[in-house]
């Protein structure tokens, strides 16, 4: 990231609304492409369309419902990450390399610990709500 200069003109506001503006068109095709495309992305934007009103009523309070959906958040954005990791890794080569498939392997562990962060949250909050804990 480069600095800017303590002399630099301030940016105007309609350049940084322009960015934002094309930043969230991109996230927008890209959350689209990838829940129409990639059966993992589809089944994890589902899950969390499905949690949205199931945490409201399986929260104990507002603070866990946050931590619940939150998580899944987290989740998709890790799957987000794998699967552009496997499109590159898949784009640069089709060649079944070892290092390539570390690679993989490393994304895929990702998302198996945003799974298990998942199912942690969603479980405690199930205990919590329960009385178990």
């Amino acid at each position: 990231m480069t600095a800017i200069p303590d002399d630099a003109p301030p940016e105007q506001p309609d350049l940084a609304l322009k960015r934002l503006f094309s930043a969230t068109v991109n996230s927008l095709r890209g959350i689209v492409d990838g829940v129409r495309t990639e059966p993992a992305l589809r089944d994890e934007a589902v899950l969390l369309i499905a949690a949205l009103p199931l945490g409201l009523f399986l929260a104990p309070s507002a603070a866990w419902y946050v931590a619940m959906i939150g998580a899944l958040f987290i989740l998709l954005a890790v799957e987000f990450l794998n699967t552009a990791i496997e499109k590159l890794a898949d784009h640069v080569t089709r060649e079944q390399l070892a290092a390539i498939r570390r690679i993989k392997d490393f994304g895929s562990a990702a998302v198996f610990c945003g799974l298990c962060l998942t199912g942690l949250v969603w479980l405690v909050a199930t205990a919590v709500r329960l009385g178990l804990l």
